[in-house]
């Protein structure tokens, strides 16, 4: 049985050429002696307040005297790995993470190159900081934290209007586009506008993991409104103040940004669906997967990555994939990507359709999914999981009782649980 068609890693390698040693090196190592394009391009007080050009202290006398920026900076010289040091300690004299994630994006708007060389350097340490946990109260108190404008912001009124509004953007050259409706962010629901930090913090991990240069990603809101009634009571809210359109509006507006980022950026201009509701991401993934270089982040690097833990740990408890029951805590978007991968995983070591559906249980706030239970509905992409062979069960201990799983899925906090 085909599941879902996915873009294979080494398929994103070759449309996306990561060159993390080089980035990393440039960004160390830089030089302003006509290798660096943003450096010709700009001069003087542009080169500071540029956080694609700016060193701060670490430029040499000798650079501010080409660059036309001597006298514009404190006279003493600190390298980049000193400014590093000072970040660090400054971080961790601060009270919350909150107060962090703003240190850190008000330091990506004004120095790229000390942010990421920092990220880089103490990855563990930054990782939780500009994406999940913190991203996650960042982007619920985004009116209050947000500074200074980043990416591309497209409502439903711009629906006509979006090649003009991609001609905006300085980048002539994009490679990867994280893009999010903001109407399932993490596990907080529909935040609208306020979404707008996932791409930003997802797209920072494309260029301090991958290294993807930054000039080359762009974040963009699409907004469509929220339902989120203290939102739209929110004084500072930043996004437009009306009900989530859900209408042929909607359909039009994502028709007509798929088109315009190919006919801007390229066929080869890969566009991440990031935290769409549930009713969306899979039939937009289906609608678009075949035309454009596209995947949905929820449902398939999800699934990716957790069939690869699924197998590496296999390796050491010494059970095959199809030795294991399955049990999913969850029937979400996230969980029903994973089931379908794993499925699909299942059968290619050797059992049938059937076989592999025999399996996996999944498991949600109604109870276990079967045909026959009264409460909780199922969804085109799950109800392929619901059972016909056993009677509804209301409590998860139960649920592990009765099935005996050897592995326990969890979506809640995406962990998983190997039994012995």
């Amino acid at each position: 049985m085909h599941y879902m068609k996915y873009f294979t890693m080494r398929k994103i390698l070759q449309l996306l050429p990561f060159q993390q040693n080089r980035f990393v090196n440039k960004v160390a190592n830089y030089s302003v002696r006509g290798r660096d394009s943003d450096f010709i391009r700009l001069h003087g007080i542009d080169v500071v307040r540029d956080p694609r050009t700016n060193r701060g202290t670490a430029f040499t006398l000798n650079e501010r005297q080409l660059l036309g920026i001597h006298g514009l900076l404190p006279p003493s010289v600190l390298t980049l790995d000193q400014q590093v040091s000072k970040m660090m300690a400054n971080l961790k004299n601060m009270n919350d993470n909150l107060q962090r994630y703003v240190y850190l994006t008000s330091l990506q708007d004004r120095n790229e190159a000390l942010f990421y060389k920092l990220v880089i350097e103490h990855v563990e340490y930054c990782m939780p900081l500009i994406y999940t946990p913190t991203v996650g109260l960042a982007c619920q108190r985004y009116g209050v934290v947000f500074r200074r404008p980043r990416g591309l912001y497209i409502t439903v009124h711009d629906r006509h209007h979006i090649p003009e509004i991609l001609n905006n953007w300085p980048e002539p050259i994009v490679k990867a586009i994280v893009f999010t409706d903001g109407e399932r962010i993490l596990g907080l629901g529909d935040l609208g506008a306020y979404g707008m930090g996932i791409p930003i913090g997802k797209l920072s991990l494309y260029t301090a993991l991958a290294g993807v240069h930054p000039k080359h990603c762009l974040p963009i809101l699409l907004d469509v409104g929220t339902d989120n009634q203290e939102l739209l009571n929110d004084p500072v809210y930043t996004g437009i103040r009306h009900k989530r359109i859900r209408d042929e509006r909607y359909d039009e507006l994502i028709e007509n940004f798929m088109q315009a980022v190919a006919e801007r950026y390229g066929n080869h201009c890969l566009v991440q669906f990031e935290d769409f509701g549930n009713h969306n991401a899979f039939r937009l993934l289906e609608r678009y997967q075949d035309s454009y270089c596209t995947f949905n982040d929820d449902i398939q690097g999800t699934a990716a990555v957790t069939v690869a833990g699924l197998l590496a740990a296999g390796r050491i408890t010494k059970r095959k994939l199809t030795d294991n029951i399955y049990l999913f805590v969850g029937a979400g978007e996230a969980a029903t990507g994973i089931a379908q991968l794993l499925a699909t995983s299942l059968q290619l070591n050797g059992l049938d359709e059937k076989e592999a559906l025999s399996k996996i249980y999944m498991f949600d706030k109604d109870g276990l999914l079967t045909h026959s239970r009264q409460e909780g509905s199922l969804t085109d992409h799950n109800k392929v999981f619901a059972r016909d062979d056993i009677e509804n069960i209301r409590k998860l201990e139960d649920a592990v009782e009765k099935l005996k799983p050897t592995v326990i899925i969890g979506m809640l906090f995406l962990l998983i649980y190997c039994l012995q």
